[in-house]
């Protein structure tokens, strides 16, 4: 598992505005939580799901609600980022939540409610859906 750029930072940012974190990630247990631990990140998620401890991979339709549920938040007002458009993008939306592509070289053109090149984006992005939902729109 390789970290993307700006990783460790948008998280803190994110965390530090009081949101929610959790993970979903296809895989086995303990290659999965040994690659978040070496990338320093285990501590900015409540939950963190994996989908040999799960019985059920991405984009099986009870993962996401599991993590939300976990999280206790509502799907519309959640959003799942991810770089796999079939798995992490539209198994999100399938779901309600906001599906955010983080762009990778291996997809052209992917349906995405939001696309990102750079995790930095999603500071940005999440104020401004906050902004939205204040106003109502």
């Amino acid at each position: 598992m390789c970290a993307f750029s700006n990783l460790i930072e948008t998280l803190q940012v994110l965390q530090d505005r009081s949101l929610r974190l959790g993970i979903i990630t296809n895989g086995y247990g303990t290659f999965q939580m040994d690659n978040i631990k070496a990338l320093g990140i285990e501590q900015y998620f409540e939950t963190i799901l994996v989908s040999e401890w799960e019985r059920m991979k991405k984009p099986h339709p009870n993962i996401f609600p599991k993590a939300l549920t976990q999280l206790g938040v509502a799907a519309d007002e959640s959003i799942y980022v991810g770089d796999h458009p079939v798995n992490d993008v539209k198994g999100s939306m399938n779901t309600g939540m906001g599906g955010v592509w983080k762009k990778d070289v291996h997809w052209e053109k992917v349906l995405a409610d939001h696309i990102i090149t750079d995790l930095h984006e999603l500071i940005d992005l999440v104020d401004s859906l906050n902004m939205e939902k204040r106003r109502g729109v």
